[in-house]
C-alpha cells in the first residue's frame, strides 16, 4: 500500500432531495446532530464532515420536520444545526419546541443573513435557557464546523501522535480501514470512496500511517496491500447490501500490484453479481511513468476482473503519459500540491486545466485531490475537473460509519451503468 497523504461535502448548491428521516443508524454512544436546512447540498456538506469527525447526523428539510422528530424520539441530539430563513418564525418555533422538551444540548443558527433578525433568534434561545452557540454566517468551510465540535467536544479524539512497527500493527490486528468519499464536482453526488488504513492502538488510540509505514519493508508491504485489497471488496459487498454500488479506491505500490495474486483475491472476495462497478487501484504516477509498459501492461490485465489503475499524484509526469497513443488508466489524480489555490496561483491553476484536459483528451475522468477551499472547487469545476476530494468534502471515516453515511443516501441512490458508481439524486 502506497502511503499518501490524505484528502477529504461539495460546496453547498444541489438539486433537491427527499429529506432523510431518522433511520435507526444511530451506534450506542455515538453523538447524534441533527441538520435542518432546506438546502440539500448543506443538508449533505454538514452530514459528510460530522460523520468523518464521529457524529451521527439526522436531515430535515423545515424545522416542522424536525419538531415533529423531537417531540416523538425518546433521545435528544446533542447538537441542532438550523437554518435561519427569510421567515424567522420557523426557528423560532423549533427553539421553543426545545425548551420546552428541555434541551440540554447546543443550538447552531446558521444564515447568509444579518442583524437584527439573527439576533432576535438567538435572543429567543437564550432566553429559554437554551445553549446558543454564535452564529455561522453561510457559506463555511470545513474548519467553522470542526472548531464547533471541538468547542462542545463532540467527535473523535484527535489521533496519537506516536511510531508504530507495521509488522506487529498487522500481527495484532491493529490495522483497519478508513474511507473518504469521493464527491462528482458538477453533480455534487457520491461518486465513490478511497480506503484509507488506520492503525487502532489500544493504548494511543487511532494512529496515522505516518507513523507505521515509514520503513516498513517489502513483505510487509505487501501483506498491507492484500490486506487493503480484501477489505476494500469485502466493503464494497457490504455497501451492495445496502443497495449500493460503489466504486472503491486503495492506494498500492506497482510491485505491490504486480506480485500479487489479483485474480485469485477478485474472484474469492469481489461482491456478487453485475451491479459490481469495479476496483480502482491507485498507483504513484513516478511508479508509473518509471515503468511505463509494465504499468500499461498491468492495466489491460486488469480489465478483465473489472479493476482499473488510477495514476495517484498527477503532476510531473505529463510528457511521457502525453505521449501514449492510448490510455489504459481510469483515472488522472491530480497532486495536492497542485490543486491548492488553483483558482489564484498562477502557476498551479494552468498545470491543472493541462491535467484535466489531457484526461478528457483520452475519454478518461480527472479527479482532484486534497480539496480544502471553497475557491478552488469553483475553479476546478470551471476548468471541467470531474471528481474530487479532500476535507472540504469529507474527511475518512470508519468504515461502519461510512455506512451509516451510505443508508441515509440510499432512499435515493441510484446507479449509473455509465459512470460506474452510485450516485443519489
Amino acid at each position: 500500500m502506497t502511503k499518501k497523504r490524505e484528502t477529504s461535502p461539495p460546496t453547498p448548491d444541489a438539486k433537491d432531495a427527499p429529506t432523510v428521516k431518522a433511520p435507526p443508524l444511530a451506534q450506542a454512544g455515538v453523538p447524534i446532530c441533527y441538520v435542518v436546512d432546506e438546502e440539500p447540498s448543506i443538508r449533505h456538506f454538514l452530514s459528510l464532515v460530522l460523520h468523518g469527525a464521529g457524529v451521527d447526523t439526522i436531515e430535515f428539510a423545515d424545522g416542522a420536520a424536525m419538531r415533529k422528530a423531537a417531540r416523538e424520539s425518546k433521545s435528544a441530539p446533542l447538537l441542532v444545526f438550523h437554518d435561519v430563513s427569510l421567515e424567522s418564525t420557523d426557528a423560532i418555533e423549533s427553539i421553543l419546541v426545545l425548551a420546552k422538551r428541555g434541551f440540554h444540548g447546543a443550538v447552531q443558527l446558521m444564515s447568509n443573513r444579518g442583524g437584527a433578525v439573527l439576533d432576535h433568534v438567538k435572543n429567543v434561545g437564550m432566553q429559554n435557557k437554551l445553549n446558543m452557540m454564535a452564529v455561522l454566517k453561510k457559506p463555511f468551510e470545513t474548519d467553522a464546523v470542526m472548531k464547533i465540535l471541538h468547542e462542545l467536544k463532540l467527535g473523535l479524539p484527535p489521533p496519537m501522535a506516536t511510531r508504530l512497527d507495521l509488522q506487529e500493527a498487522l500481527d495484532k490486528k491493529w490495522i483497519e480501514f478508513w474511507y473518504q468519499p469521493k464527491i462528482d464536482l458538477r453533480r455534487k453526488r457520491l461518486a465513490g470512496a478511497e480506503a484509507y488504513a488506520r492503525a487502532r492502538h489500544p493504548e494511543n488510540g487511532i494512529v496515522l500511517p505516518a507513523a507505521f509505514l515509514p520503513g516498513a519493508t517489502e513483505p510487509t508491504m505487501l501483506k498491507l496491500s492484500e490486506l487493503v485489497l480484501v477489505n476494500a471488496l469485502n466493503a464494497a459487498a457490504n455497501f451492495a447490501k445496502l443497495g449500493v454500488h460503489l466504486a472503491l479506491s486503495i492506494n498500492m505500490p506497482i510491485d505491490a500490484l504486480a506480485k500479487l495474486p489479483m485474480a485469485d483475491l477478485i474472484k474469492a472476495h469481489r461482491p456478487p453479481g453485475d451491479k459490481w462497478p469495479g476496483l480502482l487501484i491507485d498507483v504513484p504516477e513516478d511508479q508509473i511513468v518509471a515503468n511505463l509498459a509494465a504499468a500499461t501492461d498491468l492495466a489491460k490485465s486488469l480489465e478483465p476482473l473489472n479493476v482499473r489503475i488510477a495514476i495517484d499524484g498527477f503532476g510531473h509526469g505529463h510528457p511521457a503519459l502525453a505521449q501514449l497513443g492510448e490510455m489504459p488508466f481510469a483515472e488522472i489524480k491530480l497532486g495536492r500540491a497542485f490543486v491548492a489555490d488553483c483558482g489564484t496561483d498562477k502557476v498551479n491553476a494552468p498545470l491543472c486545466k493541462t491535467a484535466i484536459d489531457l484526461a478528457h483528451n483520452f475519454g478518461r475522468l480527472a479527479v482532484a485531490m486534497g480539496i480544502e477551499k471553497a475557491a478552488d472547487v469553483m475553479a476546478l469545476l470551471s476548468m471541467g475537473c470531474d471528481y474530487g476530494q479532500g476535507f472540504l468534502l469529507g474527511q475518512p471515516m470508519p468504515e461502519e460509519r461510512f455506512a451509516t453515511l451510505v443508508r441515509q443516501r440510499s432512499g435515493a441512490l441510484d446507479h449509473n451503468p455509465t459512470a460506474g458508481v452510485a450516485q443519489p439524486a
